[in-house]
Formats: structure tokens, C-alpha cells, sequence
């Protein structure tokens, strides 16, 4: 499978955890990686070319820095004027039906802080709500979420070990050691095929 990587991060230059994961994953043929920011520093998205590219594979994959409880700025903006009513979804758009979306990310805080008892009051996977919607709606499915926590203070050895797992996932998507189908969030059902409407 060909897996489009659609990377966001604002202050790439300071990044550590983002920039280890990048450099894991940039040599695997069935990988694209397409840098937002880097593409699109004005914020004037082509749609039409982002379109052609999400044609061009089956798994899209959305890393980026957790900011926000949320994704960076681009990466809505994207999300917005690319997935469009009646090519995305509605009663004509099914050209990302049967396609994967998968988040990759990276918190500040740790592992505790997304629980209800924690400071952030819920789990990750709630804020990560509208992306799940979003495969939904476009007749995807969903993949568990890649997360790495309190990423600055992992030790250089345990932030290998994580980009080397990432690479891992996205190697056995690409080669088909793994099934997409495994890897489906909890509780999600892939859609059905019918246009949605």
C-alpha cells in the first residue's frame, strides 16, 4: 500500500520527537512524505494537487505536534478546503471510500495528564473525535492512533525505540505485513461503501 504522510509542524527547527520520526520513515519506498508548512507557507493550498496526491494512495497519515488538543492550523486549513462536498463526501463523494486515515503524534504532557482524572480531563482519543468523524464521513477507516507522550523528556535511547516502532507500523502497511483492517481503532467499524449522503 502507498502511504501518504501529511506532516505539520510550526517550529520545525526546534523539533526533536518529529524530526526522529521523519528521518525513521523518509526511506521507505511506499512513503511520501509531504511537509505542509514547507509546501505552503503562505497557507494558499492547492486543493486540486492535494486531491491528485490523495488519489495516489491509500493511506493517508497525519503527523504532527499535538497543540492545542489538536492539530496544527495547516492541517485544518487542509483539511477544509481539500475534502471537499461531493469528492470527499456527500451524495457523489466517494473518492477516499476504502482509503485509511491514521493520526501520528506527539504530546507535551504524559501519558496520565489524558485521563479523566488528569489535568487534561479526558483521553486522547476524545480530542482526536473530529479526525475519527472525518474518516467516517469520507468512507475510510480509522487506524489507532500513533502517540508518543511527554516526547522531550524520553531518554534518546526509549525516542529510538518509539520512531523505530513507527516505522515498523508503517513498513508492514506498505509491504502488507500488516492488515489496515488490524489496525482499526477500537470500537470503529469501517463504513460502509455506498456513497454517503
Amino acid at each position: 500500500m502507498k502511504i501518504l504522510v501529511i506532516f505539520a509542524h510550526p517550529r520545525f527547527e526546534s523539533s526533536v520527537v518529529q524530526r526522529k520520526l521523519l528521518d525513521r520513515v523518509g526511506d521507505i519506498d511506499a512513503v511520501t512524505i509531504h511537509d505542509l508548512y514547507g509546501a505552503y507557507p503562505d497557507f494558499h493550498i492547492d486543493a486540486e494537487s492535494e486531491k491528485t496526491r490523495l488519489l495516489q494512495n491509500d493511506i493517508v497519515v497525519l503527523q504532527h505536534p499535538f497543540y492545542w488538543y489538536s492539530v496544527p492550523a495547516i492541517i485544518k486549513e487542509w483539511l477544509d478546503l481539500v475534502l471537499e462536498f461531493n469528492w470527499a463526501y456527500g451524495p457523489r463523494g466517494d473518492a477516499l471510500q476504502g482509503k485509511f486515515l491514521m493520526s501520528a503524534l506527539s504530546t507535551g504532557g504524559d501519558e496520565h495528564a489524558y485521563r479523566q482524572s488528569g489535568r487534561n480531563r479526558f483521553p486522547i482519543e476524545h480530542f482526536l473525535a473530529p479526525l475519527n468523524q472525518t474518516a467516517h464521513l469520507c468512507g475510510m477507516g480509522w487506524l489507532k492512533p500513533f502517540i508518543i507522550y511527554s516526547g522531550r523528556r524520553l531518554s534518546a535511547v526509549e525516542l529510538s525505540r518509539k520512531a523505530a516502532d513507527y516505522r515498523h507500523i508503517l513498513a508492514g502497511l506498505s509491504d502488507g505485513s500488516i492488515d489496515p483492517l488490524d489496525m482499526l481503532a477500537p470500537g470503529y467499524t469501517m463504513p460502509a461503501t455506498q456513497k454517503m449522503g
